[in-house]
């Protein structure tokens, strides 16, 4: 089974229920317009991935603070208070309740409450955060562009297979937000770290970070 939700664009989404957002916590950092290829089985998830589809509906991808992605009953798993919204732009089924679901990080937001459903499905009350401030220096931009570059031509040339690649078509070489974003997931950073990074509110700063870390290694 296939699916393929239409990609309309950012400005036709239909808006997320920021009263009670369904939320997916994982070991992972989703940033905007980042991918997020995901193997689903919980059944909590399985039925919110067909919920959100139905609907056309984002979901919430927070980095878990405190827990595991696989909910134990004396450990309840606590997300970190801001994330991404993620967009289905495809599923999947592997097997019988088990879907292969590819996702697009959306805009990021925070979280201001949240609860546990009786199914085990957490559900927040979020504010949707505003795009981010751009005020780059120029000459780190361009440095920071000229490796991603760099980076990207090297993983096609190794890398056949499309689907495989880290980032999602098309490629946004001239927006500072979407540079600084794609080059924190390729940092070989510990998970807080890239959670700090895309919490940041400019874009700007993130390059600054990126740019100070590439030059400690040699990278710039």
């Amino acid at each position: 089974m296939s699916s393929h939700p239409p990609d309309t664009g950012h400005s036709t989404h239909p808006a997320p229920d920021l009263d009670a957002l369904p939320l997916f916590p994982l070991h992972t950092v989703l940033f905007p317009d980042g991918r997020l290829p995901l193997r689903v089985f919980e059944a909590r998830y399985v039925d919110m991935v067909r919920n959100c589809m139905r609907d056309r509906t984002p979901f919430g991808v927070c980095l878990i603070a405190s827990g595991n992605e696989v909910a134990q009953p004396d450990q309840p798993t606590v997300p970190e208070d801001v994330g991404c919204l993620a967009d289905i732009v495809d599923c999947n089924m592997e097997q019988l309740g088990v879907l292969l679901i590819e996702a697009r990080g959306r805009q990021r937001f925070q979280i201001l409450s949240h609860s546990t459903r009786d199914d085990g499905l957490i559900v927040a009350r979020v504010a949707l955060l505003p795009p981010d401030e751009i005020d780059c220096k120029l000459e780190l931009l361009g440095e920071c562009l000229s490796a991603l570059r760099r980076i990207v031509s090297a993983i096609h040339a190794e890398q056949a297979d499309k689907s495989r690649l880290p980032f999602n078509e098309p490629y946004l070489w001239d927006d500072p937000s979407w540079v600084a974003n794609r080059l924190c997931e390729l940092l070989p950073v510990p998970l807080k770290a890239k959670q700090m990074l895309m919490a940041l509110p400019d874009a700007g700063m993130r390059i600054e970070i990126v740019h100070r870390y590439m030059r400690q290694h040699h990278i710039v």
